[in-house]
């Protein structure tokens, strides 16, 4: 890092390459696009995590996904510290962090048989650590495992949980805090994650076969593997079986690991684009008011001009016009045809999904006028034909409209995608 640059926020979308076989049913390919966002540099505790977690809500709810998200978060600390006072060996610590981040796909029962026959553990430690990593919930858990005895003895489960706190301190003062979920199971399998870890999940980003049963009949409790008591049945818990979207975690010892320099604290997270567009795109599909709202360009306004006979164009003035607009940095665009038709010029408009017109007519260019329209407005609506304004109050007529269109469409978008399943 530049020595005159002390800390950096960054992004970058580019493809990405996964060593392990393709399964494109369930939506893991080898190739496939990737967005990173990350914070590098030091700060005071926990205030760019926070931030992470800000934007990654802000994404997907400019996407429309309101009520279909959620953040899982954890601390690597926590499970280090859980670990720990189960009496996990040092050298299974790893291992037996990667058979907890299964209980998103799997029950209890299954990733306790993993731990016990697989991977050697000693099964009255994975009993105890059964008793922390299939909770989850919100502060009421975080101050459940601050009170906890063994726990309160270790030191790294300590700071952890202090992290925890002031993080929940922070997204409740950006409002997010609704869209996380404190959950025990969130282990992240790489080793390089040092404090917080989160991963978004939605229940259509799950592969097929993992969904299919959840829609099955509850099955009847099962005994404890212990024998002790009825676990809990996650069968038909929402979070298992359901795929992730975006992960992303604290890691500040990764770049020191590669420059052998300084270390610089970095927390970041990565979006799987092609997953999230095969959501929304499904999501939108189901939706004819939520599709509506989604626009193929950016353009907001198409100057047109019609007249009788005679008619020249009005090209200069169109080029004036759209000159005029571009400096109120509003996105306009007119024909490159001298003298288009006007219905061209409405298809040239729709076929782009460009929301006004301004239409130019000799009469009414020496009155000093103009007409705003806006497209796609229902028969019988009062503005359906357009609204005559002043030409020299047009950038302040159209910026106004604009606003009010776009506050119509974000409602659309959330009100036709919330709650929707795919």
């Amino acid at each position: 890092m530049n020595s005159s640059i002390q800390s950096i926020k960054r992004y970058h979308i580019a493809k990405v390459y996964r060593r392990d076989q393709p399964a494109m049913a369930k939506g893991r390919m080898r190739e496939f696009y990737q967005c990173d966002f990350d914070i590098a540099g030091t700060y005071d505790p926990m205030l760019p995590d926070a931030e992470i977690i800000r934007i990654t809500c802000e994404i997907f709810e400019s996407l429309g996904w309101q009520g279909r998200y959620t953040i899982k978060i954890n601390h690597r600390k926590i499970l280090d510290g859980i670990f720990s006072v189960c009496g996990v060996p040092q050298d299974k610590l790893r291992t037996i962090s990667s058979a907890v981040d299964k209980l998103d796909k799997s029950p209890w029962t299954d990733v306790r048989k993993e731990m016990t026959e697989e991977k050697g553990l000693d099964p009255e430690v994975a009993d105890r650590i059964g008793e922390y990593v299939t909770k989850k919930g919100g502060r009421e858990l975080l101050e459940t495992l601050t009170k906890d005895a063994k726990l309160s003895t270790n030191d790294s489960a300590k700071a952890g949980l202090a992290d925890m706190d002031l993080l929940f301190t922070y997204l409740s003062s950006f409002d997010v805090l609704d869209r996380v979920s404190f959950d025990m199971s969130l282990a992240r399998g790489l080793d390089y994650y040092t404090g917080v870890i989160y991963e978004v999940i939605t229940e259509g980003s799950a592969p097929q076969t993992a969904t299919e049963g959840q829609t099955k009949a509850k099955k009847e409790p099962k005994k404890n593997a212990n024998g002790g008591g009825e676990e809990e049945d996650r069968s038909n818990d929402p979070s298992v079986g359901v795929g992730s979207v975006a992960a992303g975690g604290r890691y500040d010892n990764l770049v020191s690991m590669f420059s052998g320099k300084q270390q610089i604290p970095c927390v970041g997270i990565s979006f799987g684009v092609d997953r999230i567009f095969s959501i929304t795109k499904q999501r939108l599909a189901s939706s004819p008011a939520a599709s509506a709202a989604i626009r193929t360009n950016e353009v907001d306004v198409y100057i047109m001009a019609f007249g009788g006979k005679g008619f020249d164009g009005l090209l200069p003035q169109r080029m004036a016009l759209a000159k005029r607009l571009w400096d109120a940095d509003i996105k306009a665009e007119f024909s490159w045809k001298v003298k288009p038709k006007l219905p061209q010029q409405f298809k040239a408009a729709e076929a782009n999904g460009v929301p006004f017109a301004v239409i130019l007519g000799e009469d009414e260019l020496k009155a000093g006028k103009c007409k705003i329209k806006e497209m796609g407005l229902p028969e019988g609506h009062a503005e359906k034909e357009g609204v005559m304004v002043e030409l020299e109050n047009l950038e302040e007529e159209v910026r106004t409209r604009i606003a009010k269109a776009n506050a119509s469409a974000g409602n659309a978008l959330a009100g036709g995608m919330s709650g929707l399943s795919v």
